[in-house]
């Protein structure tokens, strides 16, 4: 008879950290809510908590430390100790792996990315991760191709590039990490270009000539005198024999017209992009 039993725990639990708590959760279920329920689940908590650390430590070296992925595995029992229904015919342990190893792999989703990257190229990182590592155990260590990685993980090759690419995404690297083989301090910073003030100025004289070529015949001929003969509104006043408050006036008012032709011009471009 006992050996009979004991076949029987180890068939519904193959492991050595998982208790028998079936009679627990049948008077979980039994109980209203209040504080004998809060207590009971405590305690299949803390029984069922050796199997939540070891499924933490499947995911250690990863960049995050392990206490901190045991208290998010912890989290997870919680919530499956929580949502567990015996009528439903399953074992506990059934339900509580996938639902721990669930949100330990949103912990890595969502706080352990250094850029946003798309949850299907996630996917498709990891699928490429585990290929490489089982394809380079039976290699002798020699890096498998991309090919050799999609005909294993049965990916195309195009999905394959893109789960490489992701494998460099999980983390930054700082503006100021030294390249390597510099050994003068010569930073990744160093290698990005800086604005040039000039583009500007380009961009908006070009913007500017085809209203310069529409405006009328003194008007520009007042803004070449000006700005190209670097003359002064008198000696401009003086040569077509008008006021030098005139050719203020009229230089503001071109001035102003041609900004504002710009400006709207530009607008109207934003709003197409968006």
């Amino acid at each position: 008879m006992t050996t009979e039993r004991t076949a029987t725990k180890r068939a519904r639990h193959p492991h050595d950290d998982a208790p028998d708590t079936a009679a627990d959760f049948r008077r979980i279920v039994s109980l209203p809510e209040g504080p004998e329920k809060e207590e009971l689940r405590q305690e299949v908590v803390r029984a069922w908590m050796p199997m939540a650390e070891r499924l933490a430590q499947r995911f250690r070296n990863r960049g995050e430390a392990l206490e901190d992925l045991q208290q998010v595995a912890s989290l997870g029992l919680v919530k499956a100790v929580t949502r567990y229904d015996p009528d439903r015919g399953s074992a506990f342990e059934s339900f509580a792996v996938p639902t721990i190893v669930g949100e330990i792999k949103r912990h890595f989703r969502d706080h352990m990315w250094g850029v946003h990257v798309p949850r299907r190229v996630q996917e498709l990182r990891n699928r490429v991760r585990i290929s490489r590592r089982e394809l380079s155990l039976s290699m002798s260590g020699r890096s498998p191709s991309v090919a050799e990685v999609a005909e294993h993980a049965r990916m195309t090759e195009e999905d394959v590039l893109v789960g490489m690419e992701a494998l460099e995404s999980y983390s930054t690297l700082s503006l100021d990490a030294e390249l390597p083989g510099a050994d003068d301090g010569y930073s990744l910073a160093d290698t990005m270009g800086r604005k040039e003030p000039g583009f500007d100025n380009v961009i908006y004289r070009e913007s500017v000539k085809p209203r310069l070529r529409r405006l009328p015949e003194r008007e520009r001929h007042i803004l070449y005198l000006r700005f190209f003969c670097d003359m002064t509104q008198s000696k401009i006043a003086d040569q077509l024999g008008i006021s030098q408050m005139h050719v203020s006036r009229l230089i503001s008012r071109t001035c102003d017209r041609i900004h504002q032709e710009v400006d709207a011009e530009v607008e109207e471009k934003e709003l197409a992009a968006a």
